[in-house]
């Protein structure tokens, strides 16, 4: 089924949880926010979102600095 992850189509085999997307993309949750259909996950919620044909993805690390 397809997803899209920053923009970028993505094929996985079945639906699957948040953190299972982010393992398999080697993105380690810390430091980053994710957005599944325009609603932000909490991380507590990452291992309970499932992710299914059709959603959209977004994963934004955050950048401190000055």
């Amino acid at each position: 089924m397809k997803i899209k992850v920053n923009g970028k189509e993505m094929d996985i085999d079945r639906e699957i949880t948040l953190s299972d997307l982010l393992e398999r993309l080697d993105i380690i949750p810390r430091g980053i926010a994710v957005e599944v259909n325009r609603e932000i996950v909490p991380k507590s919620l990452y291992g309970e979102k499932v992710i299914k044909a059709g959603d959209i993805i977004e994963i934004v690390r955050m950048v401190g600095g000055g």
